[in-house]
C-alpha cells in the first residue's frame, strides 16, 4: 500500500508540474513590451532573494516562458523587416549636399 501511495504522489506532482506549465503558457503577455516589463519585474524579484525555493523555480519557469515568448515576437518582426527590406527600406540616395535626391524637385514624378 505504501508503494501505490507514493505513486500516486509521484504522479500527483508530475500532473502538478504540467499544470503549472500549461498555466505559465495560458498566460501569455499582450505585447513584447508587456513580457519584457514582467520579465523585468520577475528578475528584480529573484535577484532579491526574497523568494522561496519553490516560488524561485516557479518565477523561472514563468521567465523561460516570457524569454521564448518574447524571443518569438523579435523573430516575427525581424521577418517582417525582411520582407519591407527587399522593397520599401532601400537607401535613398544623396546629391551632393546631402539632403535626399526626393528633397523636392517634382519633374522626376
Amino acid at each position: 500500500m505504501a508503494k501505490s501511495a507514493s505513486k500516486d504522489r509521484a504522479g500527483a506532482d508530475k500532473g502538478a508540474e504540467a499544470g503549472a506549465d500549461e498555466a505559465s503558457l495560458a498566460g501569455l503577455p499582450q505585447s513584447y513590451e508587456a513580457g519584457l516589463a514582467e520579465l523585468d519585474a520577475l528578475v528584480a524579484r529573484m535577484e532579491g532573494g526574497s523568494l522561496s525555493l519553490e516560488e524561485s523555480l516557479a518565477a523561472y519557469r514563468r521567465g523561460a516562458v516570457l524569454v521564448k515568448f518574447c524571443q518569438q515576437q523579435l523573430e516575427k518582426v525581424e521577418q517582417q523587416v525582411r520582407v519591407l527590406d527587399g522593397e520599401t527600406l532601400r537607401p535613398v540616395p544623396l546629391n551632393t549636399t546631402g539632403s535626399s535626391a526626393a528633397g523636392g524637385d517634382d519633374d522626376d514624378l
